[in-house]
């Protein structure tokens, strides 16, 4: 299996000292979310939900084409918290497949009881995001 960090590939050339707009942070973003879909082997369903739900059509021109999303507030904040989980999980389980296997094993923990991560992300609220990043912060030392 290929992993995210691993499968990326250089940086595209940019403008010296140029700040990346808007339309090019949520290319990164979501060419990211879809690398950690595959790491997690998400089902289509699962991508749209962590995404915030939006339509199926929309959910699949992000996927085709990245670099023509509009992203709102939502959304944007829901890629970063992703981003965050799946980094915390690669700290804490420096091996790319116990890392990658974590979101779907159940989990005794407080914010999970007996369910799996997935399952809390896939809530659909931006808080269930939230406490599972923070929970992975949580057990690396970090704050809470």
């Amino acid at each position: 299996m290929t992993h995210a960090y691993a499968a990326s590939s250089a940086a595209p050339a940019r403008r010296p000292h140029a700040e990346p707009t808007f339309t090019e942070m949520s290319a990164a973003g979501l060419r990211a979310f879809f690398k950690i879909a595959h790491d997690w082997d998400l089902s289509a369903d699962e991508q749209i939900v962590l995404l915030g739900s939006p339509g199926r059509s929309t959910f699949f021109k992000w996927k085709q084409a990245p670099e023509s999303a509009r992203l709102n507030r939502d959304t944007l904040e829901r890629l970063s918290l992703l981003l965050g989980i799946y980094k915390a999980l690669q700290i804490l389980l420096p091996q790319p497949s116990a890392a990658d296997a974590w979101v779907k094993r159940p989990n005794s923990a407080p914010p999970f009881g007996g369910r799996r991560a997935l399952d809390r992300m896939l809530a659909g609220n931006i808080s269930d995001l939230v406490a599972v990043r923070q929970y992975l912060d949580a057990m690396r030392g970090g704050w809470a």
